[in-house]
């Protein structure tokens, strides 16, 4: 008798201990098979400027058995020209419940994080995301974002010499900074740095995106370069600016006759002159993992943020010839793509 009253305890306290990791077990682990996961993807720009971000997400998410409209439906938020909508459009995927949200640069992720403290935030694309007190550090983010840092800042001492050696005679150059960004503020710092080696004269141009978003400031700022007798001029990059007005930009620089280097390969692609910086539809793939990790119960407060490695080299050809620009034999040699 004595033997059955512990064998009988000994089942209470194993369906006990059961229980206890069951209830402790994420919510979205517990429901995986019954519900298909909801994820939130938050965009500057309209869905052909995004298009690649969403494509290379969806087939990252695809090689982890994610598939939408099966197991996997995706809320897509577009600010098109209008950035001051990022927030109610965070605002709507809280509202929706959403099991992650995806951004994809600076303001989203602020504007993702300003909705929500609980839900996991996974960055696409974010400058320097602990400068930018997103996170705490990439190792341990301590919040609940976490994701990719396109490390736009450690590569700017390398994109400033590549455009450097490619423009040789250039001694004055023009920066556009959009002061109502808080990513250019350390990347202005992190390219006067870099300049000064290069013996570079810098041209501060500011920009202002929350009174211009669609840019009308921008012939007037290109103009300052010109009256200020800069040899070529540096686009940051993470900017809604820059995003929203990619074609515009590109065809200034080119009225402008300035060689311009910008931070992605779609400028160059546009007509720019020559880009450096991470290759964004891989490092959209990539984010797969980590909101898979996410929805399998992973904390965003200790999922390390990675870094790309995947940086590409951009060289259009026809711009420099349209500018009288001669690129040297060693950095066509170090281009990933050259536009002829």
């Amino acid at each position: 008798m004595a033997l059955m009253m512990m064998v009988k305890r000994r089942t209470l306290l194993l369906g006990t201990s059961a229980a206890a990791a069951l209830s402790a077990w994420p919510v979205r682990a517990q429901t995986a098979a019954a519900s298909p996961a909801r994820i939130g993807l938050l965009f500057v720009g309209s869905p052909e400027q995004r298009d690649e971000i969403d494509r290379n997400l969806l087939a990252g998410l695809a090689e982890l058995g994610y598939v939408e409209g099966r197991n996997l439906v995706l809320e897509r938020g577009y600010a098109y020209s209008e950035p001051g909508k990022l927030p109610a459009l965070a605002q709507a995927f809280v509202a929706g419940k959403v099991d992650a949200i995806v951004t994809t640069c600076t303001p989203t992720t602020r504007a993702a994080r300003t909705a929500s403290g609980s839900i996991p935030i996974v960055m696409i694309a974010v400058s320097d995301p602990v400068a930018a007190a997103l996170v705490q550090s990439l190792a341990k983010p301590g919040g609940n974002i976490t994701g990719r840092s396109s490390q736009s800042n450690d590569i700017v001492p390398k994109s400033l010499g590549l455009f450097a050696r490619t423009v040789p005679r250039m001694q004055s150059m023009a920066v556009l900074v959009n002061v109502n960004n808080p990513a250019h503020a350390a990347l202005w710092r992190d390219t006067a740095a870099a300049a000064q080696p290069l013996r570079l004269a810098l041209q501060r141009v500011e920009v202002r995106s929350a009174e211009n978003v669609r840019g009308e400031d921008l012939p007037a700022a290109f103009e300052r370069m010109t009256q200020g007798g800069a040899g070529g001029v540096f686009v940051l990059p993470d900017d809604p600016i820059g995003l929203l007005n990619r074609a515009r930009i590109v065809a200034l620089a080119q009225q402008a006759r300035l060689p311009a280097l910008y931070g992605a390969a779609e400028f160059a692609e546009t007509g720019g002159f020559m880009s450096y910086g991470e290759n964004v539809g891989d490092s959209a793939r990539q984010s797969a993992r980590h909101v898979d990790r996410l929805l399998k119960g992973a904390s965003a407060a200790t999922l390390p943020v990675e870094q790309p490695t995947r940086f590409e080299l951009v060289i259009n050809q026809r711009t420099a010839r349209a500018l009288g620009i001669a690129v040297p034999r060693d950095v066509l040699v170090l281009a990933d793509r050259v536009i002829e």
